[in-house]
């Protein structure tokens, strides 16, 4: 363990209201990967966990004096759990953390397919803010976010989402999540994406590892399919005229080169943050770890019986907060280490090495984070007049 280090407290809480979907999704780091684990979890939290989350929460809040935290309601698809339930859990948190007057500010990743009127009034009431996952075009989406019967989502998604741009509600829109397709056009996908106003897109790499590589990354193949695809829109984006969408991946590696750390696990030595609550209790890892092997997220913790400071000593916990002593010798001998980080922790997965060596798209970040730092450099000469 690096000498002088010590744990950073806990301020997300990912929690897994619904462990169904009413999608199926051939991609699906969850369901399709390696931890099947999901079959084994209540379909619903229970308010017995709901009261035992909430008091967790609150405990490690006030244990290390927080003044704000974050809650993220996930699944599966959340608002499975129902309009009750999701009221029920959010003023349960709220009301034991407003007694240390710790500030929780809620949000919620869905599908959209569920989402009406009625369900944006109580986030509207609930100050809840809600990102929507949309990988694009009609016909980008339907591919791959899929009904159960093989029909496409994209239009019940597309509804969703003028409801929350077009009407009194646009202040609660978080943001869309698109997992990258390299099938799809990536400034048709950019555009498609831009026509809903998003204030933030998060261009999500398909989770894989060195064992179950994504499409299209073939180990140790010197080829950037996925930096090529995700350059194109860089420079749409970086030489736009007017502000369209802040892209998180970007605006994270722009904060790095500038040096101002990571507020995402997907760059940059930034100490993770983050625990997941399961729909039966237990206090897991971030749940991308399912992607890698069976019990990759597990911690043995449960909120019943151990505050969440007792996952703050978890070996691999401790290993995604030391930032660069946790990484081998391949990437801390890369001049881009600060700002790469090795990539995802998830994705950085090799039988019989474990999490230590780089990510599995290695050289996809390399050629990414060049060439925004060439650019960024270049644009920072020009406004200082130097070129």
């Amino acid at each position: 363990m690096a000498t002088g280090w010590r744990p950073s407290p806990f301020r997300q809480f990912i929690l897994k209201v619904h462990s169904r979907c009413d999608l199926a999704c051939p991609g699906c780091y969850v369901y399709e990967m390696a931890d099947q684990g999901w079959r084994d979890q209540p379909r619903q939290m229970s308010p017995d966990i709901v009261k035992h989350t909430a008091f967790r929460i609150a405990e490690h809040a006030r244990t290390h004096r927080l003044a704000d935290i974050d809650v993220i309601l996930h699944g599966g698809e959340p608002l499975l759990a129902g309009p009750e339930s999701l009221a029920h859990i959010v003023r349960t948190i709220r009301g034991e953390c407003s007694e240390i007057g710790t500030r929780v500010r809620v949000s919620m990743q869905t599908n959209g397919v569920r989402l009406n009127e009625a369900y944006l009034r109580l986030f509207d009431e609930l100050d809840i803010r809600i990102g929507v996952s949309l990988d694009g075009t009609a016909a980008a989406h339907d591919r791959t976010r899929l009904f159960a019967n093989g029909r496409g989502s994209h239009r019940q998604v597309s509804r969703a989402l003028r409801s929350l741009t077009d009407g009194p509600f646009h202040h609660l829109f978080a943001g869309i999540l698109c997992t990258i397709d390299l099938r799809n056009d990536p400034l048709e996908t950019y555009h498609a994406l831009l026509e809903f106003d998003p204030p933030s897109v998060d261009f999500l790499l398909p989770h894989g590892n060195w064992a179950a590589p994504p499409p299209e990354r073939e180990p140790h193949s010197p080829l950037t399919p996925y930096a090529d695809w995700l350059i194109e829109i860089f420079d749409e984006w970086r030489g736009a005229v007017t502000f369209r969408t802040e892209i998180r991946l970007f605006h994270e590696i722009q904060r790095l080169l500038s040096g101002f750390p990571s507020r995402t696990e997907a760059v940059g030595l930034s100490p993770s943050l983050m625990m997941v609550v399961e729909t039966n209790g237990d206090i897991e890892q971030s749940d991308i770890l399912k992607s890698a092997y069976e019990g990759a997220s597990a911690t043995g913790l449960h909120v019943r019986d151990h505050p969440f400071d007792a996952a703050l000593g978890f070996p691999a916990i401790v290993a995604r907060q030391l930032g660069a002593a946790a990484l081998g010798p391949e990437c801390t001998a890369c001049d881009l280490m600060e700002v790469c980080g090795g990539g995802l922790y998830a994705h950085r997965f090799r039988p019989g090495a474990g999490f230590r060596g780089p990510s599995v798209y290695c050289p996809d970040l390399y050629r990414l984070i060049s060439y925004i730092s060439d650019r960024h450099a270049r644009d920072t000469a020009r406004l200082k007049g130097r070129v």
